[in-house]
C-alpha cells in the first residue's frame, strides 16, 4: 500500500511511519519543522528510518506549498500534522488556524477527485470534547481551547469534503498518547524529565485530573488498521483504557525510577480538561482492536528511553 503520513517527524507520525515501513508498506512522509519544539527533536525521530529505500520525505508547509508531488498517488492518507497544545492556542490563534486548519483544507483540496485514493484519516483529539471527554464517540463536542475548536473545525472540513467531493475519511480522536518519542512539552515527558534530573514538577491545578491514557504501539496499532479498514465516515475515539489521576501518574514515575519528584503547584490551565477516558468499544466492534500495554508497562518504556537519552 502507498501511504502519505503528514507530521510524519512527529511523536505519533514518526511511530506510524516506522511501522508502515516495517510492514511493507510504500510511505511519503510530510513535515515542515514548526518552532513548537526544536527540529533536532524531529530530526532524531526521523533517523531511524530516513534512509529507507521505501521512504520519501518531503519538507515542506501544508498550509502554502504545493502538494503535488508529496499526495502523489497515495491510497491512504494519515493526515496527523497539526499544531498541538492547550496554552499556545489562547495567544497565537492565528498560528492554529493556518496549520490546522488551511493546511488540512488545501490537503483535502489537493486529494479531491483522485481515483487512487481509499481512505483520508484525520487525525483528531478528545479536546473537541472539552474539559469532560469520558465517554463514546456520541459525546457532544464542546471544546474548551482555541486548539480544541481548530480540530473540531479540521473534522468538519473532512466531513464536507467527504459529503461533496466523495473524499472518503475517518477521523480518530486521540486520548493522552504517551511513550517514548513524546513531544517535550507534554506531560509525562515533562515529569520524567524533572524526576531523572532532579528538578521540580510544575504541577497545574490540584493534580486530580482524570486521563484515559494511550501507549504509542497501542495508537499506531489502531489508527493503522483504521486507515487500511475501517469505513469511510466513520469516527473513532482512541484511548488505552487505563484511567488515572495526575497525581498518581508521577506517584508511578517515582515507583520505577526509584526518585523522589519535587513537586511545585501551579494555578489551573484556561481550558484545562478535568477527564478524559475513551470508550473504544466502537474500534473493538468495527476493527477488533483494543489496548495492550498497562501504564505501568508503557511508563517503564518511556522511563528507560528517556534515562538512556540523558546517559
Amino acid at each position: 500500500m502507498r501511504a502519505l503520513v503528514t507530521g510524519c517527524a512527529g511523536f505519533i507520525g514518526s511511530s506510524l511511519s516506522e511501522r508502515l515501513l516495517a510492514d511493507g508498506h510504500i510511505v511519503s512522509g510530510v513535515d515542515c519543522f514548526t518552532d513548537y519544539y526544536a527540529k533536532s527533536i524531529k530530526e532524531s525521530n526521523l533517523a531511524g528510518f530516513r534512509s529507507h529505500p521505501n521512504f520519501a520525505f518531503h519538507e515542506l508547509d501544508l498550509s502554502r506549498d504545493p502538494l503535488g508531488d508529496a499526495v502523489g498517488n497515495a491510497e491512504v492518507i494519515f493526515h496527523l500534522a497539526a499544531y498541538p497544545g492547550l496554552m499556545r492556542s489562547w495567544i497565537n490563534f492565528d498560528t492554529y488556524t493556518t496549520h490546522n486548519l488551511t493546511a488540512t483544507h488545501r490537503l483535502l483540496e489537493a486529494v479531491k477527485g483522485r481515483s487512487t485514493l481509499k481512505k483520508f484519516l484525520y487525525a483528531s483529539t478528545s479536546s473537541v470534547y472539552g474539559k469532560y471527554a469520558s465517554g463514546d464517540e456520541n459525546l457532544p463536542t464542546r471544546p474548551s481551547s482555541p486548539y480544541g475548536i481548530t480540530k473540531l473545525a479540521g473534522e468538519q472540513l473532512a466531513r464536507v469534503y467527504q459529503d461533496e467531493f466523495q473524499v472518503p475519511t475517518v477521523v480518530m480522536r486521540f486520548f493522552s498518547v504517551y511513550g517514548p518519542r513524546q513531544r517535550p512539552d507534554m506531560g509525562y515527558h515533562l515529569f520524567i524529565d524533572a524526576v531523572l534530573r532532579g528538578k521540580p514538577i510544575q504541577l497545574t491545578g490540584d493534580g486530580l485530573q482524570v486521563r484515559g491514557n494511550t501507549y504509542i504501539d497501542d495508537c499506531v496499532e489502531a489508527t493503522q488498521r483504521a486507515g487500511f479498514h475501517a469505513n469511510p465516515g466513520e469516527i473513532y475515539n482512541l484511548g488505552g483504557g487505563e484511567l488515572t489521576t495526575i497525581i498518581d501518574a508521577i506517584r508511578q514515575i517515582e515507583r520505577i525510577s526509584g526518585k523522589k519528584a519535587v513537586i511545585e503547584r501551579r494555578p489551573d490551565r484556561a481550558g484545562d480538561q478535568i477527564a478524559t477516558a475513551a470508550d473504544v468499544g466502537k474500534l473493538y466492534r468495527h476493527l477488533g482492536w483494543k489496548p495492550s500495554t498497562g501504564l505501568t508497562e508503557g511508563l517503564t518504556r518511556q522511563i528507560e528511553r528517556l534515562k538512556s537519552q540523558l546517559e
